[in-house]
């Protein structure tokens, strides 16, 4: 398991070329690529190969992997990745029901199909919203992965919990389809407000040594990805991730 992080979080320490170096003097092995950083792909390769860091896997939007996948593969050759995750989908844009999620894994099908014909892996990242329960009792992140079993997911840990999963449950569930994982956290109730509520990995509320275990048990993840939605400090945070890998992986 390589430890990652996600560019999103150091969105406010940019630029992104000097964010991937300072990550390499912390230690860490790779960075996580997203739409942000797409225009300034060759100063982070320039950057990555001066570190020894890698991007294996990248945030891709699924519009942009169905309406232009040769510019997907474009960008992932600048970088050597070889992982592409679907990130989001926007509130406007998601089903109300069953039905509706059969569909849309459907479309991540078709995506999955456009990535391998390039040489690419495919999945999808979760958010909170796909563990909501529909009528009926199904979630879409079930119907997401029984209806699409050929594409990988990218387990965001504390967006399950957030999304009133259990973890511990969908890792042995699902650990066969788990590529990549988050590793973030959540504070205690109350706390971190300016921060939305997020902690630095392995300083709140989550399990993260009982997870590891979990992963390591029934998962096949080749990177655990740091990250924090809305750090108040990125030089902290991500310090504090890497310290916290350190501890975990014994």
């Amino acid at each position: 398991m390589k430890l990652s992080l996600q560019l999103y979080s150091a969105r406010f320490a940019t630029p992104y070329a000097e964010v991937i170096r300072r990550l390499g003097a912390m230690g860490y092995d790779a960075a996580e690529g997203y739409g942000g950083v797409f225009d300034e792909m060759p100063a982070i390769a320039e950057a990555l190969s001066e570190t020894g860091m890698t991007m294996p896997s990248l945030h891709v939007s699924l519009d942009l992997i169905e309406e232009n996948p040769d510019r997907v593969a474009e960008i992932a050759g600048q970088v050597g990745a070889t992982m592409i995750f679907a990130p989001h989908i926007g509130p406007d844009q998601r089903p109300a029901d069953a039905g509706g999620w059969r569909a849309f894994a459907g479309r991540l099908a078709a995506a999955h199909e456009a990535m391998a014909t390039r040489g690419l892996t495919f999945g999808w990242h979760n958010h909170d919203f796909e563990f909501h329960e529909l009528p009926g009792g199904e979630t879409p992140m079930g119907i997401i992965l029984d209806e699409a079993p050929m594409i990988d997911w990218e387990a965001d840990i504390a967006w399950i919990v957030r999304g009133g999963g259990d973890p511990q449950a969908w890792i042995e569930k699902y650990g066969s389809r788990i590529s990549a994982a988050h590793f973030k956290d959540i504070a205690p109730e109350g706390e971190k407000t300016d921060e939305d509520g997020w902690a630095d990995p392995a300083t709140g509320t989550m399990d993260w040594p009982a997870i590891i275990d979990a992963l390591r048990s029934h998962a096949r993840v080749e990177v655990l990805v740091a990250e924090h939605d809305k750090p108040s400090d990125f030089e902290r945070f991500a310090t504090q991730a890497h310290a916290a890998w350190q501890n975990l992986k014994g």
